[in-house]
């Protein structure tokens, strides 16, 4: 069973709705859930935000969040998840910001993802993350983190 399957499974399971905020995996997390046969008992859908106007304009984050961490920052993902979970109206939305190539900073290397969740009761979790490999290898692996973190949430609210 691949994750994606679990959460669909475990979700529907548990009567609950998702939604993602996707900037740098453009989608990926949300292609993921979909191509699993009954998601949409679950998935309700998603925002690919990938440049700062969809951030701000369609997840609501705010604009002095951004200008103080940048769209790379644990503090604008949570604000992204929030955003989606409120804007769709589910029990639980992810969120994903990151660098898919190489940079030549090292404050803020290729592969450097910030990862969100939040839930309807106001359990939220960030973090940080450096993936290794290409541009598609990172993409891939911040979508399995985010799908993995809905499985850690969910078996820890079990």
């Amino acid at each position: 069973m691949t994750a994606a399957e679990d959460v669909i499974r475990r979700m529907t399971e548990r009567g609950l709705r998702l939604a993602t905020a996707e900037s740098t995996t453009g989608g990926l997390t949300g292609y993921l859930l979909v191509a699993v046969p009954g998601a949409s008992k679950v998935f309700v859908g998603g925002v690919a935000a990938y440049g700062r106007k969809p951030k701000l304009d369609w997840l609501r984050v705010p604009e002095q969040t951004v200008a103080a961490y940048g769209s790379v920052h644990e503090e604008t993902v949570l604000a992204m998840a929030r955003g989606a979970r409120e804007a769709l109206e589910v029990d639980l939305a992810v969120a994903e910001s990151g660098i898919a190539s190489p940079t030549n900073n090292p404050d803020r290397p290729g592969g450097l993802y910030c990862l969100a969740l939040v839930d309807a009761d106001g359990h939220e979790v960030a973090e940080r993350q450096i993936f290794d490999g290409d541009r598609e290898a990172t993409m891939r692996a911040a979508a399995d983190r985010l799908l993995a973190m809905i499985l850690e949430y969910l078996d820890r609210s079990a």
